[in-house]
């Protein structure tokens, strides 16, 4: 690894420690010229995941999204910041896990909708009241109705 600092070629490695549940490898770096330290990050590249939307317009997957989604569902409710990662990081896992280069946003939708289901009744019917475009009350009770046949 080349230093940052003088452009020098050797360097040695003081640490390393995964990071990210394993994916990421995190290197501690001496330069063997300057004696500068400085950190590097591993990781293995993914392949871009593909989002088709509703209209048929591709885009890149966005983490970003789904938690700014999620935050709004979940504002004033008892959830955590990391409640909300660890949502959106199984849900990027599972989609990555699949094999699938594209996914449909619907998917990615109901993805979300069924871990909020568990997490918060509340932040599940906003989120809802968004994603399934609720256009009156019927439509809305509908989905109450739904909400209280699996709870029970």
């Amino acid at each position: 690894m080349k230093c940052p600092f003088c452009n020098n070629e050797d360097t040695k490695v003081l640490d390393s420690r995964q990071v990210e549940e394993g994916t990421v490898v995190r290197r501690r770096r001496e330069c063997d010229s300057c004696l500068r330290r400085f950190t590097t990050y591993e990781k293995y590249e993914y392949t871009p995941l593909i989002v088709v939307k509703k209209d048929g317009r591709r885009e890149k997957f966005s983490r970003a999204k789904i938690i700014g989604g999620m935050l709004r569902a979940c504002e004033k409710r008892p959830i955590s910041m990391e409640e909300i990662e660890e949502v959106v990081y199984n849900i990027e896992k599972e989609l990555r896990n699949s094999h699938e280069s594209e996914v449909s946003s619907e998917e990615i939708g109901e993805a979300v909708m069924e871990r909020l289901f568990a997490l918060d009744e509340i932040a599940y019917i906003r989120f809802a009241s968004v994603y399934r475009q609720f256009t009156d009350v019927q439509h809305f009770m509908r989905e109450l109705q739904e909400l209280v046949k699996r709870k029970d």
